[in-house]
């Protein structure tokens, strides 16, 4: 007699749920012992071998109970761990484990946030939050996204649509490919791209581009407060009042760095933010979520009306007449789960001073890497980091070499560093992340990168 799957939720749901929760823990266990570093070694290849292993025929005629076990050990096994201190690429942070726990109540609770009898609690939880997180920007209100991607998108939406259908992006060389990206899924005008030979828009730049584009219609201005490459903050106040000046709409991409809002420290680097009217944030980054956790947060609430959509069945216009939530005009998504609930789980576990404390350590971190490279006769430092991402290189080493020593890391499995170029030339990346990494990890990264140069440097 066969019986039927479990179901996470339900009267039943948390005990048959922690069976499973019991296996997916043990299985993360013997993946990251088998794994036994920041990533596999091998390379693509050897990573594929045994996920197809454990795969085996993707939907057979009859299940395998042991599929949960043996394929989250595969992937564990065979994933670039951020919690790993030698881990250090991209903006991939180890998510908190109180984030993780609270993602999996939402999960299992499978709310979806496109009409109010989906999700009651989440929808409410979900005003209140993102308001909260607005407030934090000087604006009056925002929305939850899947990243900054999703966010500058609905930026240069909102902007067209409150300029009558048209607007002209001016954005620096330095600013994020999805905004160019963006004014191309939009129907809008190519961007105008101003050169950004210092790492950050200048404002006499952006004066000069804005001056040139005048009683051209509209022209919404992209700020950026961290870099992809290399955490770079644009001189906001300045921006802010060129903008002001030639009448611009100002939106700011502050997906990395619009987490030092927590860190009394730090938050005075993002001072001219709330003048933007738009600010893409992402708390997957500088606030320790499992992705996604994106927020784009508006001063203006009545620019969210763009986004108002009817469907019948799911906000008809009598429930929203009786007071039941309008739900569609809060996304470009229909379903979409509760991802807000891991974001106030934390905010309310931590506090600003316990999200403060993380901001400082990773910043504090890149400025010890950095002072380990600059005090090191055979690496090359780009600059002081502005965030928590330092650039550097070996001494006298050739771009391919520099390409090459990143591969060797990432295929021996001993190190994931990142890539990018500044000042013609190209850099190893290393953005920090993990408030756990020590400054004996520091000094073992470099290691690391030493013993992989000198492997392709042979005497």
């Amino acid at each position: 007699m066969s019986t039927s799957p479990s179901l996470a939720s339900g009267p039943r749901g948390p005990r048959e749920l922690g069976a499973s929760v019991t296996v997916v823990l043990d299985a993360l266990r013997t993946g990251t012992q088998a794994r036994g570093g920041p990533l596999p070694a091998g390379g693509p290849g050897a990573v594929t071998e045994p996920v197809r292993d454990a795969l085996g025929d993707v939907l057979p005629e009859h299940g395998d109970p042991d599929a949960l076990r043996d394929l989250v050990h595969a992937v564990a096994a065979g994933s670039a761990d951020p919690a790993h201190p030698l881990c250090a690429a991209h903006l991939h942070c180890p998510p908190l484990a109180v984030a993780a726990a609270a993602d999996l109540a939402a999960s299992v609770l499978n709310a979806s946030l496109d009409s109010w009898d989906q999700a009651p609690a989440a929808s409410a939880l979900e005003a209140l939050v993102t308001r909260a997180v607005a407030r934090e920007t000087g604006h009056a209100d925002g929305l939850v996204t899947s990243g900054g991607t999703e966010s500058n998108l609905l930026a240069l939406l909102l902007a067209r649509e409150a300029h009558g259908g048209a607007v002209r992006l001016v954005h620096g060389a330095n600013a994020h490919h999805s905004l160019p990206r963006a004014a191309w899924l939009l129907g809008l005008p190519d961007p105008v791209v101003v050169p950004t030979p210092t790492g950050v828009l200048s404002p006499a730049a952006l004066d000069e581009a804005l001056t040139e584009l005048s009683g051209g219609g509209p022209v919404l201005v992209a700020a950026t407060a961290g870099t992809t490459d290399t955490g770079a903050i644009d001189p906001l106040p300045g921006i802010a009042a060129v903008c002001a000046a030639h009448r611009a709409r100002l939106h700011l991409d502050a997906a990395y760095g619009g987490g030092l809002l927590f860190s009394d420290r730090h938050r005075a680097r993002l001072t001219g933010l709330d003048a933007a009217q738009t600010v893409t944030l992402d708390l997957h980054k500088l606030g320790w979520q499992p992705v996604p956790a994106g927020l784009l947060t508006v001063r203006d609430p009545d620019d969210l009306t763009a986004l108002r959509h009817h469907a019948d069945y799911l906000n008809p216009a009598d429930d929203t007449d009786a007071g039941l939530p309008d739900l569609l005009g809060r996304s470009l998504h229909t379903t979409r789960r509760a991802d807000v609930l891991k974001i106030a789980v934390t905010l309310r576990t931590l506090g600003r001073t316990g999200l403060g404390t993380l901001v400082d350590q990773v910043c504090d971190l890149a400025q010890q890497l950095a002072g380990l490279v600059d005090s090191d006769p055979r690496l090359d430092l780009h600059d002081r980091p502005a965030i928590s991402t330092v650039l550097f290189r070996p001494a006298h080493a050739t771009d391919p070499a520099v390409a090459a020593l990143r591969r060797r890391l990432l295929t021996t499995g001993r190190a994931v560093l990142g890539r990018a170029h500044a000042g013609g030339r190209l850099w190893l990346k290393a953005t920090l992340l993990n408030p756990a990494t020590r400054p004996g990890d520091l000094a073992a990264l470099l290691r690391e990168v030493h013993r992989a140069h000198q492997e392709g440097n042979p005497r």
